[in-house]
C-alpha cells in the first residue's frame, strides 16, 4: 500500500506540469505511467524539437463544445509564463512560422526541464507501471496499479487521448471518467491526414509527394498553409488543420494558387505566348505535375490561344476552388491529437476538477479541448496542468 496526497496518472506534458505545481505547494506527489520514459509525445513532437507553445494563443483557436472553457486556464498560465520557464532553464528556442516556437536543440531539453522541476518539487515518478481501476475511498481515492494499491487524497487524470497508439495511447482516461458517471464528448482523430476513395485517388497518384502553398477550406473555415498530396490522399499543415473541422461526407475546397490570380496569369500568358500548352502556363504558379493534372481534369483541348476567356476562367476556377471529398482520415495511428473527450460541462473551468467528484481532476488532451496545429495543444497541457496543480 502506497499513500500520497496527489496521484497524477500520466507522465506527459499536462501530468508533469500538474505534478510540479502540486509538489511546489508542499503536497506529496506520485506520477504514474505505463511507458518506459516520461514525456514520449513531447520527445517526438515538432520533428524532435517540440513545438512547445505559440506566441498568438487565442480562445477561438481551441475546439470544444464550450469554446470559452479553456480561457480561464490559458489566461492564468500563459504562453509567456511557459516561455519564462524555458528561458530560465537555459533552453534556446526560435519562432519557426505563424508564432510557433521550437527548441533550437532537442525536445528532450523540455522533458529534462520538467523532470528536474518535478524532482526539485519533491515528486516521485513510477514508470512502466500499469494502471487499473480508480475508486472512491472515503474522502480520497484508491488506485489499482501493477505495483500495488495507491491511496491518494486527489487524483489528476492526465493520460491523454487515443492519438498515436504506438506511443502507448489508450482510452484509459475516458474509462475512468465513465466509471464516475462523467459525460464524454464523442472522440475522433484530429490534426490528421485525410484519405480519398480509390476512384478519386487513382488519377491523382502521380501527384504523390507534390506540395503547394494554398488554402484548404470547409464551410467558412479555412487555413492558409502547405498542402501535400500523398499516395493515400491529402496531408500538410493546411489539411491537418482543416481535419479538425471536416466531417465525413463534406467536400473540401482547395485554393492552390498561393495568393496569385490564376485567371490573370493565364490571360497574360496567352497574350505573350499563345502557342504554349495550358499546363505550361499553369506551371508558372503550380508544380508541373499539378499543372498537368488540372489541365487533364479541365477537359480543355488545345493551346492557350485556342481558349476563350470563359475557358481560361473555368481552368482558373479549378486552381482556386478545387473540390475534393475525402472518405475518411488516417485515424489515430497518425493523428496528432484527439478531438472530444471528457465533457467540459462536468468540470470546473478554473481548476479542472470534476464538479460531482471533489478531488478528481482531468487535464490536457483527455478533456474536450483541442487546439490548432502549432503549439496550441502543448499550451493547453501546460495551462490545464498548472491550474489543477494549484488546488489538487
Amino acid at each position: 500500500m502506497t499513500q500520497t496526497d496527489v496521484a497524477v496518472l500520466g507522465a506527459g506534458a499536462a501530468g508533469l506540469m500538474a505534478a510540479i505545481e502540486a509538489g511546489r505547494r508542499g503536497r506529496r506527489v506520485l506520477v504514474i505511467d505505463h511507458a518506459k520514459a516520461a514525456g514520449e509525445k513531447i520527445r517526438i513532437s515538432g520533428g524532435g524539437r517540440c513545438n512547445f507553445t505559440n506566441l498568438d494563443i487565442r480562445g477561438e483557436r481551441f475546439l470544444s463544445q464550450n469554446p470559452r472553457f479553456a480561457l480561464s486556464a490559458l489566461k492564468r498560465f500563459t504562453q509567456w509564463d511557459f516561455i519564462a520557464r524555458v528561458d530560465a532553464a537555459g533552453i534556446r528556442w526560435h519562432e519557426k512560422t505563424l508564432g510557433q516556437l521550437f527548441c533550437d536543440g532537442s525536445a528532450k531539453e523540455i522533458i529534462a526541464m520538467l523532470l528536474s522541476d518535478l524532482e526539485k518539487a519533491g515528486g516521485n515518478l513510477w514508470l512502466q507501471t500499469e494502471l487499473g481501476a480508480v475508486e472512491r475511498q472515503g474522502q480520497g481515492f484508491r488506485i489499482e496499479t501493477s505495483r500495488g494499491v495507491v491511496e491518494a487524497e486527489s487524483v489528476i487524470i492526465a493520460t491523454g487521448g487515443k492519438s498515436i497508439p504506438k506511443m502507448g495511447a489508450t482510452g484509459y482516461g475516458y474509462r475512468v471518467a465513465e466509471s464516475f458517471g462523467l459525460p464524454l464528448v464523442e472522440t475522433r482523430p484530429a490534426l490528421v491526414p485525410l484519405t480519398l476513395a480509390e476512384q478519386v485517388l487513382e488519377p491523382m497518384k502521380p501527384l504523390a509527394g507534390t506540395s503547394v502553398t494554398g488554402r484548404a477550406s470547409v464551410g467558412k473555415t479555412g487555413f492558409d498553409e502547405a498542402i501535400l498530396f500523398t499516395h493515400r490522399g491529402l496531408s500538410g499543415p493546411a489539411i491537418l488543420q482543416i481535419s479538425s473541422y471536416w466531417r465525413e461526407g463534406e467536400t473540401l475546397r482547395l485554393d492552390l494558387a498561393g495568393g496569385q490570380d490564376a485567371a490573370r496569369v493565364l490571360r497574360e500568358a496567352r497574350q505573350a505566348a499563345g502557342r504554349v500548352a495550358l499546363r505550361t502556363a499553369l506551371a508558372q504558379i503550380l508544380p508541373e505535375k499539378l499543372a498537368r493534372h488540372l489541365e487533364t481534369i479541365s477537359g480543355l483541348q488545345g493551346n492557350l490561344a485556342d481558349q476563350s476567356n470563359a475557358a481560361l476562367d473555368q481552368l482558373a476556377g479549378l486552381v482556386h476552388d478545387l473540390p475534393i471529398t475525402p472518405v475518411g482520415s488516417e485515424g489515430y495511428r497518425t493523428a496528432e491529437v484527439t478531438l472530444g473527450g471528457v465533457s467540459t460541462e462536468a468540470l470546473e473551468a478554473r481548476t479542472l476538477q470534476a464538479k460531482a467528484v471533489p478531488g478528481l481532476f482531468f487535464v490536457g488532451e483527455v478533456v474536450d479541448v483541442t487546439g490548432w496545429l502549432g503549439g496550441y495543444n502543448f499550451q493547453w497541457a501546460w495551462s490545464s496542468g498548472w491550474a489543477a496543480g494549484q488546488v489538487a
